[in-house]
């Protein structure tokens, strides 16, 4: 076969992509040709889920000290789901008939916001080790929104980032893990990035604003470019780079801590604090 200057052949072409894919941190099974034509990405805009049970509480201080350092053509949204509750889920799949797009509600305001949002932000205080009740049913209400017929949410959603922003009593990061595990699973089952989760130390009203360190912390948070999900996190959804996190950022755990010394401190640590489960 004739070779045409300047033309690489087919077997040369396939070897490059598998080494940029290599060179990227991805299988080569992960390549994925560009569309011909080009999508216009969205313009950056942050939603912040403020799932405390009292407004103006720690972890929302804290999240409101990294967003003054977004940029100000960066839009950013707000929502309190104190402010505006959901119910409990209603779990319709399975032959028990699909939800419809909600079209006025407290549903509708956070699907929309939801789907606008390039960054979604997950404002939580540790409440008895993981997510507040507020948090849990947002998270729930994905689930209904992933089955609205035509929607196209989970692979609107693929792509976006998530971040998390917590609070915790004490001098004790482990206590946050399943919060971090959940946030960080969240984000692998979406195929979305994970940026990370910000924790600061507080318990009573403002105690966060005495924590120099998570302060620091905050500035460059959403500076930080967001990461894919460990792969350990994300192989029964697609492989994807796996990096480590810096320092500053907490990363989930690849698996539940296999150390029982690890529980034994843990178990000291919570009774002689009796309320560091939960702050707000």
């Amino acid at each position: 076969m004739k070779r045409v200057p300047g033309r690489r052949s087919h077997r040369h072409r396939r070897d490059s992509a598998a080494h940029d894919a290599t060179w990227r941190g991805c299988s080569p099974a992960a390549v994925v040709h560009a569309p011909t034509k080009e999508i216009p990405p969205l313009s950056r805009r942050f939603l912040f889920i403020l799932g405390s049970h009292r407004s103006n509480g720690n972890t929302e201080l804290l999240a409101r000290e990294a967003a003054r350092q977004l940029p100000a053509d960066v839009e950013q949204q707000w929502i309190s789901l104190a402010e505006h509750p959901l119910p409990d889920f209603d779990d319709l799949r399975h032959g028990a008939g699909d939800p419809s797009r909600p079209e006025e509600g407290n549903h509708a305001l956070l699907l929309d916001a939801t789907l606008a949002a390039t960054d979604i932000v997950i404002v939580s205080p540790v409440y008895w080790y993981s997510l507040s009740s507020h948090t849990k049913r947002y998270l729930d209400g994905w689930t209904s929104w992933m089955y609205i017929p035509g929607l196209g949410f989970r692979a609107a959603m693929a792509g976006r980032t998530l971040w998390g922003v917590t609070t915790s009593a004490g001098d004790l990061p482990w206590i946050a893990e399943p919060l971090v595990s959940a946030v960080n699973n969240w984000a692998a089952f979406m195929k979305m990035n994970f940026g990370g989760v910000l924790r600061g130390i507080g318990t009573a009203p403002g105690d966060v604003l005495k924590d120099t360190e998570a302060l620091a912390r905050a500035k460059p948070f959403f500076a930080q470019d967001a990461r894919h999900p460990p792969a350990s996190q994300a192989a029964a959804h697609g492989p994807g780079p796996t990096r480590n996190l810096p320092h500053d950022r907490l990363a989930a755990p690849s698996r539940p801590h296999p150390h029982v010394r690890r529980h034994v401190l843990l178990k000291e640590a919570v009774m002689t604090r009796p309320h560091a489960d939960s702050c707000t």
